[in-house]
């Protein structure tokens, strides 16, 4: 038994749209517009996630935290959910203390060591 042969490109099934840079200062009004663009990308795409890069949002405060959690319940409503891509260490910090739980993403060079390698310091070694 053989499946008969198909012309074209073979099915992809959950193409991930393009990532969402989000601007250094958002205000309600940008804050809603993002909101509707992370839903239209979930219904257009047929995706369920939207990468939204957070490496321009300036000051990590409850702003930006506010601005993750509305684009994150506005996929959750839309049937998927967001990643956060390259958030700032005190960002990440802030997000895992008021408890929300979002997927984050890390440029590889910032990558932890593996657990099995330590480092230790010799008294006489020179300092690097």
């Amino acid at each position: 038994m053989s499946s008969p042969l198909t012309h074209g490109l073979p099915t992809v099934d959950a193409p991930t749209p393009a990532p969402l840079v989000l601007p250094g200062a958002v205000g309600r009004a940008e804050a809603d517009r993002l909101c509707a663009h992370v839903r239209a990308q979930l219904l257009a795409t047929g995706a369920d996630v939207v990468v939204c890069d957070a490496a321009a949002l300036a000051a990590p405060g409850l702003a930006a935290v506010d601005l993750l959690a509305r684009l994150e319940l506005a996929a959750r409503r839309a049937g998927g959910r967001i990643r956060v891509r390259n958030p700032a260490p005190q960002l990440r910090e802030l997000l895992q203390l008021v408890g929300l739980g979002l997927e984050m993403e890390r440029h590889p060079e910032q990558r932890e060591e593996p657990r099995r390698v330590q480092e230790a310091v010799e008294p006489g070694d020179p300092a690097p």
